[in-house]
């Protein structure tokens, strides 16, 4: 019996001197053949239980982080901004399906703070005849020749965007942020969620001349009416549902995508322009509704050959929608209804569980809207994938994004205007933006706060 247990405490002794160099060891390259004997999971049990000093000295480092990073990537941000330095570039390649390649340009500096996020940026593209410009979430500006060597940086543009919004809300919570950017006639156009009152919030639009030396914006549109962050009719606030994209439609008027913040009644309140699309004349500056019941309006494009827009919306816990909407003389006038929160393909975060009974008896998200007088989504995606923007390509071919499936998504309209041939290409981040040009499609990917360029006419 003494023997027997000599050689249990011995073997355990062993065993666990063993685990401590491997232990050691499992950052080391030279260990792989270790790694390879032993699963990714055991040996996060083994580290957990044999180990806790590595566990509990990484949960630590995460802590830390977790404590300064906004506070320390919003004051890098802002010393990058001001020193109005270049934003160097470092280059990739990565293989895509069907032979196509994406090539990444990757911003080494200057985009810091994200949106969804905490690190690296979120960012926005545009192009400016060939200069592809770039805005981060946090009012850092830059450009480059997009037809010079790859290898050139993108120079700063100084700019006034911190007297509409500056680390005084970006302190407040990461969603508190730019939101879209458009160029058109040589004027830059930016969305972002303004403070209206104190914690009181809505979409906004400043506007400037595209100047390459120093942006000087003025306010375009800002709303009287806003939804604070705290008193709310819902008791929910969410600024990620703030909408924000602008596109334009003709040389005087520009379309606004406006989310409901979480304040869900909004939607179906034509007394309210939020969760709805509205178009800005650009003269007179006045405004209207030109679609509604809509939650968080991701992404817009204007089928100018076709008479019609194409929105994108992230819906609740699925039903991430692409929504057609006619321009056509019928109706011109007519504000034409998407239906939430009355009709949905998701669900309430949670489910139909008990704690949300009142809240489906108020918002039913019933499973047609048509049957409800609304007007069905070309595309209902369940669960959702993070949609995001929305371009056309060559040959009739449209292309949308998502942020959380990290792909992007072809696909053709029939006749009936039906959508046909949906083909999903991963890309593996997460696509904030996206631009078609010259048969080459520009993505923003946030994940590594980087360029993406994929030309659709050549082949690796």
């Amino acid at each position: 019996m003494i023997k027997f247990r000599l050689s249990i405490f011995l073997g355990g002794i062993v065993t666990l001197v063993s685990f401590f160099l491997i232990g050691l060891n499992f950052n080391n390259q030279s260990s792989s053949y270790i790694k390879n004997l032993i699963s990714f999971n055991r040996r996060k049990v083994l580290r957990k239980y044999l180990l806790p000093y590595q566990t509990i000295s990484a949960q630590e480092n995460t802590i830390s982080y977790l404590e300064e990073d906004n506070f320390q990537l919003l004051k890098l941000e802002k010393e990058k901004k001001e020193s109005g330095t270049d934003i160097k570039i470092k280059e990739s390649i990565q293989k895509l399906p069907d032979n196509k390649i994406i090539k990444k340009y990757k911003l080494i500096s200057g985009f810091y703070a994200g949106i969804n996020n905490f690190f690296p940026g979120t960012g926005f593209i545009d192009f400016h005849k060939n200069n592809i410009v770039v805005l981060s979430s946090r009012g850092l500006i830059a450009f480059r020749n997009e037809i010079n060597n790859d290898k050139e940086n993108f120079k700063q543009i100084q700019n006034n965007i911190n007297e509409f919004i500056n680390n005084e809300q970006f302190k407040k919570y990461r969603w508190f942020s730019i939101k879209d950017l458009l160029i058109y006639k040589d004027k830059i156009f930016v969305s972002y969620t303004e403070e209206i009152k104190d914690n009181c919030w809505n979409t906004s639009i400043i506007v400037g001349d595209l100047n390459y030396k120093k942006i000087q914006f003025k306010k375009l549109y800002s709303p009287k009416d806003c939804i604070h962050s705290q008193n709310n009719v819902d008791g929910e606030f969410n600024a990620h549902q703030s909408g924000g994209r602008i596109i334009a439609i003709d040389e005087n008027n520009i379309l606004l995508t406006k989310g409901e913040f979480r304040t869900r009644t909004l939607a179906q309140n034509t007394k309210s322009f939020n969760g709805k699309i509205i178009n800005i004349n650009l003269l007179n500056k006045n405004y209207k509704i030109l679609s509604m019941g809509h939650r968080n309006p991701q992404g817009l494009y204007f089928d100018k050959k076709n008479n019609f827009i194409l929105e994108t919306e992230h819906g609740p816990a699925g039903g991430d929608e692409i929504n057609l909407i006619e321009l056509d003389n019928e109706n011109k006038n007519k504000i034409q209804n998407y239906g939430w929160p009355i009709a949905s393909y998701g669900e309430h975060y949670g489910g139909k569980v008990k704690k949300n009974k009142k809240k489906y008896k108020k918002y039913p998200l019933h499973k047609s809207h048509s049957d409800y007088g609304f007007i069905e989504p070309l595309k209902s995606f369940v669960p959702s994938i993070g949609i995001s923007e929305i371009v056309k390509t060559k040959n009739n071919t449209y292309v949308v994004s998502s942020l959380k499936d990290k792909s992007i998504y072809f696909f053709k309209l029939n006749k009936k205007r039906e959508i046909t041939n949906l083909k999903r290409v991963e890309i593996g981040e997460r696509i904030r933006d996206l631009i078609y040009k010259d048969h080459n499609l520009y993505l923003f990917l946030e994940d590594t706060a980087s360029l993406g360029v994929i030309n659709l006419n050549k082949k690796s």
